[in-house]
């Protein structure tokens, strides 16, 4: 089964890490996709402080530090639901406090015509390990 969990993945920490291993065991392969700068800048309203492809490494990095089979590609940085139609995972994993329109979701999945189930993982210490508090100032 194939699963993707999205995600900026600014500073790489413990609460990306749980995340990246919540989803990885939902399938054989897990597909991380990294959230491009200007995507980020236009809905967080700030630049991720490390540029995309270095976020994109690291994850490439945890993902096999975790023993955790996949692959990790940067977003669409037109179309946010490009790869979720060109890919068609089996699951989606959402992360607790991850802003997504839920319905909209939905609704471009059965539009797409496949099945896919959406999951909203756990937080991991989110009084230490959000990466709104972890931002270097």
């Amino acid at each position: 089964m194939r699963v993707m969990a999205f995600g900026t993945f600014d500073n790489l920490h413990p609460g990306h890490l749980s995340y990246l291993s919540q989803a990885g065991v939902f399938g054989d392969e897990l597909i991380a996709i990294v959230a491009r700068d200007k995507n980020v800048l236009k809905i967080k309203k700030h630049l991720p402080q490390e540029g995309e492809e270095t976020r994109r490494q690291k994850v490439e990095e945890a993902l096999k530090e975790l023993g955790i089979k996949g692959r990790v590609i940067l977003g669409n940085s037109v179309d946010r639901w490009q790869l979720v139609k060109e890919l068609r995972p089996d699951v989606i994993c959402l992360g607790y406090d991850q802003q997504v329109d839920l319905e909209a979701l939905e609704q471009f999945i059965a539009n797409e015509r496949f099945f896919c189930e959406i999951k909203r993982l756990t937080a991991h210490h989110p009084e230490k390990y959000k990466s709104s508090l972890m931002r270097v100032k």
